[in-house]
């Protein structure tokens, strides 16, 4: 199965790449190393999901959202690469939760993402990874997830 077939089995597809929302580039390729700028939990129709996980926004939903940002991730590497398939590997993510100063799961909300890859790539999705939390993200997101994925030449 392709990644798109996995994709399609879970009901997802990709939504159209976010547009960065400040002076960067939503990724840098330098040989066959893809760098992704950070993304949020952005839905198709442009929304964002917002909140501070631990307090209005629970496990759970900062779980799907972490899930929808690696959607988002999939969808950049798509536009820089044009076809997932040439994924060789994810090699690291950096997950980002806008928490609460006690919350102390961070690393089960971003594996809403991770569990994403590794549903879409198969071994090729497993990944190094840390998950941190914050006091705020921009415009108030309730995740950030940034990637470094090794490409196909």
């Amino acid at each position: 199965m392709t990644p798109y077939d996995r994709l399609a089995a879970l009901g997802l597809s990709l939504p159209p790449p976010p547009a960065p929302i400040a002076t960067y580039v939503p990724f840098v390729r330098e040989d066959n190393i893809l760098y992704l700028s950070g993304q949020g939990p952005r839905q198709a129709d442009g929304m964002l999901r917002r909140g501070k996980v631990g307090a209005e926004i629970g496990l759970d939903q900062a779980y799907d959202d972490a899930r929808l940002t690696g959607l988002n991730l999939l969808a950049v590497i798509h536009s820089a690469i044009g076809d997932l398939s040439k994924v060789r590997r994810v090699i690291k993510l950096l997950g980002m939760v806008n928490a609460v100063p006690d919350f102390e799961a961070h690393p089960k909300v971003i594996n809403g993402c991770s569990d994403l890859l590794l549903e879409v790539f198969g071994e090729r999705g497993r990944h190094a990874r840390s998950a941190v939390g914050f006091g705020s993200l921009p415009d108030n997101i309730t995740v950030e997830i940034e990637a470094i994925v090794a490409v196909e030449a």
